[in-house]
């Protein structure tokens, strides 16, 4: 099994606008796609890369330039002071959950499989999806499913599961699809299946809390003139990446000079960025892609 195919590979390392002998991190590392292009265009220098989940060591790179951080990318400032690094010059986030990630069963990130619910990328913490849909109040489930899943259906999904496990532990995915299933048409199913998942599995992670305090450790790092690039995949990550590089902030409220200029640590670069008819065909996944790219201003 392919570990990871890498969406908008050779544009992602470009948009970086490499120096040789520069210093750079990749946020997300998973099958190390962007690294090892990274590592092909600098002749010096050096990569860090970011993974929490254990199973991307498999996919280390033997090259004394490369560092892997077995971490959140959130702690991005932590590791790389411990490592010397203050400044960089430049950083990629290939953002959402790995190839291998979804086609592992056993992870029980996809609806696809019958596994045990789990979605943890690091598999050592203790919240999964299990205690998700067995331990959140109704409340909690249904602020779940309306935030991060946006589905029409969170209200009475919170309601069923509750009343579901008042009579059996919800285990496995095939007892989620389950009670899936008595509220949704089978025509909805398979789109209303995606959007509960992801729900559960960016709650589990704290995905949109892990990317805002690595937007912000990520601008805090980068040299004046460096890149900030970032590839998305649901309207929440890109959002979030999109409000930052336009105002500064999460809430997208901008702060403007006397003279009209926006107040923000980073400059948005160009227009946002898909993937190809052909690289879509070629990887269906990358179909939902976005990736937009910010350079670090005088003003960070």
């Amino acid at each position: 099994m392919t570990y990871h195919t890498t969406v908008l590979l050779h544009e992602g390392v470009e948009a970086l606008s490499l120096k040789p002998n520069g210093v750079y991190v990749d946020a997300t590392f998973g099958g190390g796609g962007h690294s090892q292009l990274i590592l092909d265009n600098l002749k010096g220098g050096k990569l860090f890369a970011f993974d929490q989940d254990p199973d991307a060591e498999r996919n280390s790179i033997d090259d004394q330039r490369f560092h892997l951080c077995k971490a959140n990318f959130r702690f991005l400032k932590n590791f790389l002071a411990a490592n010397g690094v203050n400044k960089i010059d430049g950083i990629l986030a290939d953002l959402g959950v790995s190839g291998y990630q979804f086609d592992e069963a056993s992870r029980g990130f996809s609806f696809r499989f019958e596994a045990e619910l789990d979605m943890r990328m690091n598999p050592v913490q203790e919240l999964s999806a299990q205690e998700v849909v067995n331990q959140y109040d109704e409340v909690e489930l249904k602020r779940v499913f309306k935030e991060y899943g946006e589905t029409s259906f969170g209200a009475a999904l919170s309601r069923r599961i509750v009343q579901a496990r008042a009579e059996k532990r919800i285990v496995t995915i095939n007892d989620l699809l389950g009670i899936v299933e008595k509220l949704v048409t089978e025509r909805k199913l398979k789109s209303e299946l995606a959007k509960i998942f992801q729900a559960i599995r960016i709650e589990v992670n704290d995905e949109m809390g892990a990317l805002k305090d690595f937007i912000l450790a990520a601008t805090d790092v980068l040299n004046e003139g460096a890149r900030f690039v970032a590839i998305s995949y649901h309207s929440l990550e890109d959002r979030s990446v999109k409000h930052f590089l336009r105002s500064g902030n999460f809430k997208d409220v901008q702060d403007k000079d006397l003279y009209g200029n926006v107040n923000r640590p980073l400059d948005p670069v160009g227009k946002v960025i898909v993937p190809s008819s052909e690289e879509i065909e070629r990887n269906p996944r990358a179909r939902s892609a976005k990736m937009r790219i910010g350079i670090k201003n005088s003003n960070g």
